[in-house]
């Protein structure tokens, strides 16, 4: 897996300490890009940190029950996203504009204490991503396409159809993932941990599909993200 200037092919290439950005709605998926506006103090220091070090951090969403830790932090989902800084720019306001590429899936196996402000855990990460999109089974390509042509209309959007169609299948999979799911935090970490591309290609356009009927119920299309 290609992230930036840095290829990871194996699990040592990786760290299984990483600092954590719990984001709740954030899909990042490995392949993908996710922007990010940075603005917390902890969360500048945590991307001063990891600009420093290897650039990665540890993407993941708050558990979907909205349990909290006694000191008032939300718990975590078990499974993450790692991602590397390949781009940062400074805003001029005191915040960081960057992008993360992701990696690979990771399940948090506990958090660390620490003196620094923000979380770290300890981590495995899923290593069949790494080369996911040779070992996948074939995807239904031609069902997704249709879903997100339907998309399309339904948000009067268009899209590069050359790029898409020459798209390999693991680039198109994500970039479809995060920009046209919806935006409820369940669909996305059901997205983040379906088995393998085709196991993620079948629930985007199960959710999608579901999203789109909706709208039609209620009498128009409006915005799924």
């Amino acid at each position: 897996m290609q992230a930036g200037n840095r290829f990871y092919s194996k699990e040592s290439d990786l760290p299984s300490k990483v600092p954590i950005f719990p984001l709740s709605g954030a899909l990042l998926l490995p392949g993908g890009q996710l922007p990010l506006n940075i603005f917390e103090p902890r969360y500048l220091k945590m991307i001063d940190d990891a600009i420093a070090g290897d650039r990665i951090i540890g993407m993941i969403q708050p558990s979907l029950d909205g349990r909290l830790r006694e000191d008032g932090e939300p718990e975590l989902c078990r499974v993450g996203c790692l991602g590397r800084i390949t781009s940062l720019s400074e805003s001029g306001d005191g915040r960081y504009l960057l992008a993360l590429s992701g990696i690979v899936r990771f399940r948090l196996l506990e958090e660390l204490e620490t003196r620094l402000p923000y979380r770290s855990c300890r981590i495995a990460v899923f290593s069949g991503d790494l080369d996911q999109a040779e070992r996948s089974p074939k995807i239904d390509r031609d069902g997704l396409l249709t879903v997100f042509r339907r998309y399309l209309e339904a948000n009067q959007l268009e899209a590069d159809w050359d790029s898409i169609r020459k798209a390999d299948d693991e680039t198109l999979v994500s970039a479809l993932c995060m920009m046209i799911a919806p935006s409820g935090a369940a669909e996305r970490q059901a997205l983040l941990e379906a088995e393998d591309l085709s196991a993620r290609t079948d629930t985007l356009i199960a959710i999608t599909e579901m999203a789109l009927a909706d709208d039609d119920e209620d009498g128009g299309p409006r915005t799924l993200q």
